[in-house]
């Protein structure tokens, strides 16, 4: 029997290797003081319009699926029901929130986590670690480099218009592929897209906000298996560890059969 060969690992530039770090330290360090008064006004009036913290942390999968502690700035309030139970995002988010999500302007302190080395200005987006834990292996490849404040699928509509599948497929292409150019094309797109009246934003997405959301709607996953990758999920969390396949949450409702 024919020996099936393994597809050949692409060769990382000099660029990947050493350059791109190099210049994640230096432009971040730049934009920061560059920017350091709107950081200021955002705070400020984050501040006075919600009574409280300005500023967002939530972990987040990092390189080869570590666990980081990602910063935003706060678009919504706290709010709860008569329940105590946390009241849908529509009648959360503020219209300061609003605007900083339109302008991408909530974004801005992710320039501290790429400064830190958790990030990069050109990266796959860092998703949930809910949504992570149910990649297959194949996905799981776009995710093995650093995330970034922007890359390839937010400059390709993948903000708001594309599918999950298009997603991934975008990251890995980038993943891949991590040139010098490459990267510069990114960010101008990006500049581009911020200029743009129709940009919209990820609470516009016309796909299933949470990937397993979409899975267990589209009966790729059992209600059992999405229970379980959400625990998983949040242990990984609690523990600060780190995201891998897990071959027990990818069985279809059709092999179970």
């Amino acid at each position: 029997m024919e020996e099936i060969k393994k597809p050949k690992k692409r060769r990382r530039t000099l660029y990947q290797l050493f350059f791109k770090r190099f210049f994640d330290v230096l432009l971040s360090l730049l934009a920061i003081i560059l920017l350091s008064p709107v950081l200021l006004i955002v705070w400020i009036i984050e501040r006075i319009t919600l009574k409280g913290r300005a500023i967002f942390s939530q972990y987040r999968p990092g390189k080869n699926g570590k666990v980081f502690k990602l910063y935003k700035f706060r678009s919504m309030t706290n709010a709860v029901d008569e329940n105590g139970n946390l009241l849908p995002d529509s009648q959360r988010i503020t219209k300061f929130g609003k605007f900083i999500r339109k302008c991408s302007l909530d974004e801005l302190p992710q320039l501290f986590n790429i400064l830190k080395g958790d990030m990069s200005i050109v990266g796959p987006r860092p998703r949930l670690v809910k949504d992570m834990i149910f990649y297959d292996q194949d996905t799981l490849r776009a995710y093995a480099v650093r995330p970034g404040l922007t890359g390839l699928s937010q400059v390709s509509g993948g903000r708001s218009n594309a599918s999950w599948e298009e997603i991934f497929a975008l990251d890995l292409k980038y993943a891949e592929r991590i040139t010098f150019f490459g990267d510069l094309k990114i960010i101008f797109k990006t500049v581009g897209c911020l200029f743009k009246s129709d940009a919209g934003s990820a609470g516009d997405s016309k796909r299933d906000y949470y990937y397993p959301d979409y899975l267990l709607r589209t009966e790729k996953i059992t209600k059992q298996q999405y229970d379980q990758g959400i625990s998983l999920a949040d242990d990984i969390i609690k523990q600060n560890g780190k995201v891998g396949y897990q071959k027990e949450l990818h069985n279809s409702i059709k092999e179970n059969e």
